[in-house]
């Protein structure tokens, strides 16, 4: 996953709500969202190479996603970065002693930023950092920089985001899944620098990335209404192309802190 819009209890009738892409490389194989066989309350795409996933819910309420840190060291036995946000949704743990946990065992992982949560509490955390931080209200960006980086794609965004949070009615999944499909590059000058060269720099910060080999794989749309009620949706895409779309609605089973 690589670039996330959420808002944390910004809206008064939804409490969370996140859009997300994943960029990968196209060859990766993995499987589309669906309830898990062998963690039934765990909803989310599953990797196929790790097992493990970028963006999962289950049917408490708890959600997760992690994006990897670009130009974090690649340590040859690092532990797969999909399995954080699969061990917050097989645990019992609130989000918060969740992320100290995974903060003890950092340095096992390549550089990633991770949030973790439920309507109700939200935590961010990450490799490059020594502390978690709980979320206040608001909205927030995240893409292959720590939380709230301003690179120019994570602030278009918070922009779309906002805006769609500001209308008069309520948001919804397919407004969600089309605010990060934007392919424009922006202008050099506005762009980081964080070691892979200005033509790749130039190619990642478009919102949505299309090329001869890595790219947008999938947006996720995530809304959790104050009534309990969830509502998921996927699209997927090959090589720029929209494919398979996936939506689920359930009713949370219980309240978690």
């Amino acid at each position: 996953m690589c670039l996330v819009a959420l808002a944390f209890r910004r809206h008064p009738d939804y409490p969370l709500v996140v859009v997300a892409n994943r960029d990968e490389y196209y060859d990766r194989p993995a499987q589309v969202a669906r309830f898990w066989d062998d963690h039934p309350h765990i909803l989310g795409g599953r990797d196929d190479e790790a097992g493990g996933t970028w963006f999962g819910v289950d049917r408490r309420g708890r959600w997760a996603t992690v994006t990897n840190y670009r130009g974090g060291a690649l340590g040859a036995n690092a532990r797969s970065r999909g399995d954080l946000p699969v061990n917050f949704l097989r645990a019992a743990s609130t989000p918060a002693t969740y992320a100290e946990s995974v903060l003890a065992e950092a340095h096992r992982f390549r550089g990633f930023s991770l949030l973790a949560g439920t309507p109700e509490h939200l935590v961010y955390c990450t490799n490059q950092k020594a502390s978690v931080q709980v979320l206040e209200p608001g909205i927030y960006t995240l893409s292959n920089d720590v939380l709230d980086t301003p690179w120019p794609k994570a602030e278009y965004a918070r922009r779309m985001l906002t805006a769609v949070l500001d209308q008069p009615d309520h948001p919804a999944l397919d407004r969600l899944l089309a605010i990060l499909g934007s392919r424009d590059q922006f202008p050099d000058a506005h762009l980081p620098d964080t070691g892979i060269g200005l033509e790749m720099e130039r190619v990642l910060s478009a919102p949505f990335i299309v090329s001869d080999s890595y790219g947008t794989r999938c947006t996720t749309a995530l809304l959790m209404h104050r009534d309990g009620t969830v509502h998921f949706a996927e699209q997927s895409y090959r090589r720029g192309r929209a494919t398979e779309r996936r939506d689920y609605r359930f009713q949370r089973e219980v309240a978690d802190a």
